[in-house]
């Protein structure tokens, strides 16, 4: 059976103001999750990796061929009325946070739609927790406050005004960043710049 339930994508409202974005909570069955936490790379050290920087199990790496999946892809085109042909997929994945993590931002330009899979089970900490904004300066401004529990999708339109952050945090924060990007030449020069930066973390480790 998928990990992934496509019927309640499909069936979750989509907000529009001041940006389209949905919440899903469970969008990873119960009975998948398990095998997927196992399988989670072992990040030790702070910032997105690409894929091709971790190690992993194949309950994981099911979950992420289920992700660049077509369904997925025409799901997402139907729900956020966006055409997705010849826009490449890229997948990044997080392990731990640290205290300057969740700055608030929109996402670059070059990134069409931003989903955020996060895998962390039985979140308790006040900080962490994905916050929709209203504005560009101010954390308090909250459309939606969504804690990064197993199973839950947030997915969004960048925009201009797709603000997002989340109060500090220090430790084992698990997300995969699945987005649609512009272009093939905007995937390579991620791709480069997430392995030089995988690299110099791990020849400096203490280095941001």
């Amino acid at each position: 059976m998928p990990a992934l339930d496509l019927a309640a994508f499909g069936a979750a409202p989509l907000n529009q103001e001041p940006f389209q974005f949905l919440v899903l909570p469970g969008f990873v069955r119960p009975e998948a999750r398990a095998a997927i936490r196992a399988d989670f790379p072992r990040i030790d050290r702070p910032g997105s990796f690409p894929l091709s920087e971790v190690k992993y199990g194949p309950a994981f790496a099911a979950l992420i061929a289920e992700l660049q999946g077509l369904a997925l892809r025409a799901a997402v085109e139907e729900k956020f009325q966006v055409d997705l042909t010849g826009r490449p997929a890229m997948i990044t994945v997080r392990g731990r946070c640290r205290e300057q993590d969740g700055r608030i931002h929109t996402d670059s330009a070059t990134k069409i739609i931003t989903v955020l899979l996060y895998l962390n089970p039985g979140w308790e900490a006040p900080g962490g927790r994905l916050r929709l904004l209203r504005s560009p300066d101010n954390l308090d401004a909250v459309i939606v406050e969504v804690p990064p529990d197993e199973g839950t999708l947030v997915a969004f339109r960048r925009g201009a005004h797709s603000f997002h952050g989340h109060t500090p945090f220090v430790g084992p924060r698990r997300v995969i960043q699945l987005n649609w990007v512009t272009a093939p030449e905007v995937l390579r020069y991620e791709a480069t710049r997430h392995r030089v930066s995988a690299l110099v973390k791990r020849l400096l480790p203490g280095r941001d």
